[in-house]
């Protein structure tokens, strides 16, 4: 759509003022704040052919215009200018992650609550496993006279392991030939290939003792499979009852803030870096009201997870978006760092 200068800076200023105000705008209250040369009666034109376009809607109780959706998005993809983070910023995103837990499980955890406390919505973060991430090495190491650890380390520097009981004494003759066993029958294999059926065909092949073996194949296959499914943790979803504008559809929003794999369709949805879905964008009827604002984030030269925001269509993109990417991106850091040390 085609849209003067004049016609640009007035849904600008519509959307901006809405945001930090909550409240319809006027064409008064624009002609005193955007100084322009014109009467009131021309910015109330101007705002009829905008309300005419779509991109501005009428509350019924109300004389002056909000955003419509479409609106919102006219003013992302084209109006919208973000400002760098300033020093003292960076220095309180930097504080969020100052007192952490070593654990990458805990971090991302972490993250999501602090994400959650600074925006004032609800948030996302979860870890996106690559389908070209292999096994790397298996480890079996005996912790009791029945009992082994079984660690499972990815190529994207995940480590999963788990404690894994077993009805023969455990010896290092026993231990040396299940580590030769499983490295060479897994080691170099995506773990999204390593299925149920996989692991009941190399049994097969240790004959009299795949009975015996079986709970430590078990256990290798439930490892990896964690680690294809990724982490996933949510934070905030009370911060969305604050908002009025979310009040008639705050249960439906809690019940999907608590569903796995409707929240991984949103944020997986799609490669970009950063992208936003607004309003009635989402697939999700349940979001309809709201907006998502999700960036994914490196853990060294790959994509490995992605962190978002869900809150009102009403929030302030210009300034959540650059704070959003810093997050991202020293939470990525701080995971390559914690891989690296765990390997």
């Amino acid at each position: 759509m085609k849209l003067d200068i004049r016609k640009l800076k007035v849904l600008t200023a519509i959307v901006e003022t809405y945001i930090e105000t909550g409240e319809p705008v006027s064409s008064k209250m624009l002609t005193q704040q955007l100084g322009f040369s014109v009467s009131s009666a021309t910015i109330r034109n101007d705002m009829a052919a905008l309300f005419e376009m779509g991109l501005l809607e009428q509350p019924h109780t109300s004389a002056g215009r909000v955003p419509s959706h479409l609106g919102y998005r006219v003013y992302v993809d084209q109006l919208m200018h973000c400002k760098p983070l300033s020093e003292q910023e960076r220095r309180e995103i930097d504080a969020l992650f100052n007192v952490r837990d070593p654990d990458p499980d805990k971090l991302l955890e972490d993250a999501a609550q602090a994400l959650a406390d600074y925006t004032n919505c609800a948030t996302i973060s979860t870890t996106i496993t690559p389908k070209t991430v292999q096994v790397k090495r298996i480890e079996i190491v005996p912790a009791g006279a029945r009992t082994v650890v079984v660690l499972v380390i990815a190529s994207n520097g995940v480590i999963k392991n788990k404690v894994c009981r077993v009805d023969f004494r455990v010896n290092d003759k026993v231990v040396e030939f299940l580590n030769q066993f499983a490295n060479g029958r897994l080691v170099g294999k995506p773990v999204s290939e390593i299925s149920q059926w996989f692991i009941n065909s190399i049994a097969v092949t240790l004959e009299n003792y795949s009975e015996v073996f079986t709970p430590i194949l078990v256990t290798i296959y439930e490892l990896c499979r964690e680690i294809n499914e990724g982490q996933f943790f949510t934070s905030g979803e009370a911060n969305l009852l604050g908002y009025k504008e979310l009040g008639d559809i705050a249960r439906d929003l809690l019940l999907t803030m608590n569903n796995r794999e409707e929240l991984l369709g949103v944020i997986a949805s799609k490669q970009d870096a950063v992208f936003i879905t607004i309003g009635k964008e989402n697939n999700r009827s349940e979001l309809a009201d709201t907006s998502v604002v999700v960036t994914k984030y490196q853990i060294g030269k790959q994509n490995s997870g992605a962190i978002g925001v869900i809150g009102p269509v009403r929030m302030d993109y210009a300034k959540l978006i650059p704070h959003l990417e810093y997050f991202s991106q020293t939470l990525g850091r701080l995971l390559a760092e914690t891989f690296e040390q765990e390997g």
